[in-house]
C-alpha cells in the first residue's frame, strides 16, 4: 500500500497498520477509543443556533463522533452529515462563538468513563464532576474545561484476580476494588477484547491511569488495562442473555410492593402532576428498595429542588449499612438552567454506569426525574434543526427514543456469567396532570408498571398519592410464583380480592353522591367501610415516620389479611340478617387504622390480636342473631 494511500485512510485504521507493523504497546480502542485529544481533522464553524452549530470541512468527521468546538474547545457531537456539511449539538454554552471558528474531531463517539470513583459522587450530564467544577468557578458552569471525569490522581486498593499465562475474553473480572462499604468494585475487560494476560501488577494502590494488567490478543498486539475503560453512552452494553424478571424489587412502601410490584429488571413510570409526590416517591424508592447500586439522574428539573436532593440524599441513612446512602449512590444533576443538549444526554450516561453495574453482578435502580423534561430538550433540539414536529410540537422520533431508554432495562445474565438488573422508574411530569399527552402515552407503551399520581388524593394529603383505579403492574403473573413461595400461598388473590373491594366502592361512590350512603344496602354500605379501612389504613403511608416509613413485605401482607378477615366475618354475619351499623365497631376500626404506626416492623404478632378481638366481636353479634 503506498503512502498516498495510507494517508487517505481513517485515523484509526492507519493507527492500528502502524501498531500492527511496529508491534507497539497501545491502549485498548477497538470499540471504544479512550483517547480525547483531537485530531488534526478540522472544519470550520458557519452557523450558530443555540446548542445547534453548523460547519463545513466535515466529510471525514463520523456520526455521533465526539468534537471540540471553536477556540473554547466546547463539547459537542455530530448528528448530521450531509457531504461536506455537519451539524453539531454542543454541551456546553455557545454563548461567544463565532463563524469561522475550528471544529476539531476527536475520533471517538461520545464516551463515559467507567470505574472506581462514580459512587459517592455528583456529575453534570455528561459525566463531568460537580465538585471539581465547582472549585474551577463557584458561581457559573465554566465553559472549555474539557471532559473531566474520575480523579486520576485518587489511589484505589486493587486486588488482582489473574496471573500471566490466563486467558481472558470480554466482561471477565481481572481485579476488584472495595470502594465503599457496600460495594465491591469489579474490574472487566472491555466486551470486545480478548487475549492472554502477558504481565501483571502485584496488589496495592493505584490511580486509574495505571497499568494493572497487560492483555496480548490474537494479532500480537498488547492491550493496556488500567482501572477503568470508555463505553459509548449511545451504545447498549453487551450481555450474554436476558433473562426473565423473577423477583419483585422490594420498595416497602405497600402499594407499590403489594398492589403494583415492579420486578428486579422492569420498567416503571410515575407520573404526576405538580406537587402530587413524584419527587418524593422516588426518594422513597430509592432509600429503601433493596437495589445494590441507586442512580439518581435530575434531568431538566429546577435548581431548587435539584438542590435540595443534592443536600437531602447524603443526609439519607441507608438502612442496611447504617452509613450514608450515598456510599451506594451516584447522582446526575442536570437542571433545567444548564445547557439542554447535556440534559438530553445525561439520561444515556445514566443508563450506561447502571449497565456496567449490572455487568458486575449487582442489581441497580435507576431513578430518572424527569423524562418529560428529557423529551422537552428533544423538542428543543428537533426545533432547532428545523425538522417537522409531530403531535404537540415533538419530534416523530420521540416514540423510538422513549423505547430505547426503557429498552436497556432488564435482568441478564453477563459475559462473566453473574445476574444483575437494571430497574428504570422514571418519572413524567405531564402539563396539568394531563396523562393523554405525548410523553405519557407513549411511556404508557413501553413499561410495565404505571403508578398514576392523582392531584386529589394528594390535595386530600393521601400520599402516596398514586390512584389505585388508574394504575396497573403487568409483572403480577410472572411474579405470582415469588409471592406464592416467599410470602403466601394466597397472597396474590388477596390482591386481588381488596382491590376488587375498591373498584366496587368506586362504582358506588356516583350512587352515594345522589342519595348518601345511609340509603344503600348493608351488603354495599360493608363493602364502602372496608374499602375506607383499606385506602387509610393500608394504602396510605407516612414517609415521615420512623415505623411506617418502610414496611416489610410480610407485614404488609398481615395488614391487609387482618382486613381481609373483618371483611369476610362482616359477610357472615350479612347472611345471618346483622345490620352494618351493629357489626361496625368503632375500637377494632382503629386498631387497624393504627396498626402501621402500633405494630412493630419485627414483632407481628399483636396483629393477631387484632384478628382474636374481630372474631370475639363477631362471635357475640352472631351468637345473638343465630338464636
Amino acid at each position: 500500500m503506498s503512502e498516498e494511500e495510507r494517508n487517505k485512510m481513517p485515523l484509526n485504521t492507519k493507527e492500528r497498520e502502524e501498531i500492527a507493523e511496529n508491534a507497539e504497546v497501545v491502549q485498548h480502542q477497538d470499540l471504544v477509543p479512550v483517547k480525547n485529544e483531537p485530531r488534526e481533522i478540522k472544519g470550520k464553524i458557519t452557523g450558530i443556533n443555540g446548542p445547534v452549530v453548523t460547519g463545513t470541512g466535515m466529510s471525514d468527521f463520523k456520526m455521533r463522533e465526539m468534537v471540540m468546538v471553536g477556540d473554547k474547545k466546547l463539547i459537542g457531537e455530530v448528528i448530521i452529515l450531509d457531504g461536506d456539511v455537519g451539524t453539531i449539538q454542543v454541551y456546553e454554552e455557545t454563548e461567544g462563538l463565532r463563524i469561522g471558528e475550528p471544529i476539531l474531531s476527536t475520533g471517538n463517539p461520545l464516551s463515559v468513563k467507567l470505574g472506581p470513583g462514580m459512587l459517592k459522587n455528583m456529575f453534570d450530564g455528561i459525566q463531568r464532576p460537580l465538585e471539581e467544577i465547582q472549585n474551577i468557578d463557584p458561581v457559573f458552569l465554566p465553559e472549555g474545561i474539557g471532559l473531566i471525569s474520575l480523579d486520576d490522581k485518587k489511589e484505589w486498593e486493587t486486588h488482582l484476580k489473574v496471573k500471566e499465562g490466563d486467558l481472558l475474553k470480554g466482561g471477565d473480572i481481572y481485579a476488584t476494588i472495595p470502594e465503599t462499604l457496600m460495594v465491591e468494585h469489579k474490574l472487566m475487560v472491555p466486551p470486545d477484547l480478548e487475549g492472554e494476560v502477558v504481565e501483571v501488577k502485584p496488589d496495592g494502590n493505584y490511580n486509574i491511569e495505571t497499568t494493572i494488567v497487560k492483555l496480548k490478543d490474537a494479532d500480537g498486539i498488547i492491550h493496556d488495562l488500567k482501572l477503568y475503560h470508555n463505553w459509548p453512552i449511545r451504545t447498549p452494553r453487551p450481555s450474554e442473555m436476558r433473562l426473565e424478571p423473577s423477583k419483585p424489587l422490594i420498595t416497602g412502601q405497600r402499594v407499590i410492593d403489594t398492589f403494583f410490584p415492579i420486578a428486579k429488571g422492569g420498567t416503571a413510570a410515575i407520573p404526576g402532576g405538580f406537587g402530587t409526590g413524584k419527587t418524593m416517591s422516588q426518594h422513597q424508592i430509592a432509600k429503601w428498595s433493596d437495589a445494590d447500586i441507586i442512580i439518581y439522574i435530575g434531568c431538566g428539573e429546577r435548581g431548587n429542588e435539584m438542590t435540595e436532593v443534592i443536600e437531602d440524599f447524603p443526609e439519607l441513612i441507608d438502612p442496611r449499612s447504617g452509613k450514608s446512602i450515598m456510599e451506594r449512590t451516584v447522582m446526575i444533576a442536570n437542571t433545567s438552567n444548564m445547557p439542554v443538549a447535556a440534559r438530553e444526554a445525561s439520561i444515556y450516561t445514566g443508563i450506561t454506569m447502571a449497565e456496567y453495574f449490572r455487568d458486575m453482578g449487582y442489581d441497580v435502580a435507576i431513578m430518572a426525574d424527569s423524562t418529560s423534561r428529557w423529551a422537552e430538550a428533544l423538542r428543543e433540539i428537533s426545533g432547532r434543526l428545523e425538522e417537522m414536529p409531530a403531535e404537540e410540537g415533538y419530534p416523530a422520533y420521540l416514540s423510538s427514543r422513549i423505547a430505547e431508554f426503557y429498552e436497556r432495562g432488564g435482568a441478564v445474565k453477563s459475559l462473566n456469567g453473574e445476574e444483575g438488573s437494571v430497574s428504570i422508574i422514571g418519572a413524567v411530569s405531564p402539563a396539568g396532570g394531563d396523562f393523554s399527552e405525548p410523553v405519557t402515552e407513549n411511556t404508557k407503551r413501553y413499561v410495565n408498571t404505571f403508578l398514576g399520581l392523582d392531584k386529589n388524593l394528594a390535595y386530600a394529603r393521601h400520599y402516596p398519592a398514586i390512584n389505585w383505579l388508574s394504575s396497573y403492574s403487568g409483572y403480577m403473573k410472572t411474579l405470582g410464583e415469588w409471592f406464592e413461595d416467599n410470602v403466601a400461598p394466597d397472597a396474590v388473590d388477596l390482591r386481588n380480592k381488596m382491590l376488587d373491594v375498591l373498584f366496587q366502592e368506586n362504582k358506588l361512590q356516583e350512587m352515594v353522591m345522589l342519595v348518601g350512603e345511609d340509603a344503600l344496602p348493608d351488603d354495599q354500605r360493608w363493602v364502602m367501610n372496608i374499602a375506607k379501612l383499606i385506602r387509610v389504613g393500608f394504602l396510605q403511608q407516612n414517609a415521615f415516620d420512623d415505623t411506617d416509613t418502610y414496611v416489610p413485605i410480610e407485614k404488609q401482607y398481615k395488614m391487609l389479611k387482618a382486613i381481609d378477615h373483618l371483611y369476610e366475618k362482616g359477610l357472615e354475619g350479612l347472611k345471618l340478617g346483622v345490620p352494618t351499623s351493629i357489626m361496625k365497631n368503632p375500637e377494632i376500626e382503629n386498631d387497624i387504622l393504627k396498626m402501621k404506626y402500633t405494630i412493630p416492623n419485627d414483632d407481628l404478632s399483636r396483629i393477631k390480636k387484632i384478628e382474636d378481638k374481630i372474631d370475639k366481636h363477631f362471635s357475640e353479634i352472631t351468637r345473638k342473631y343465630a338464636a
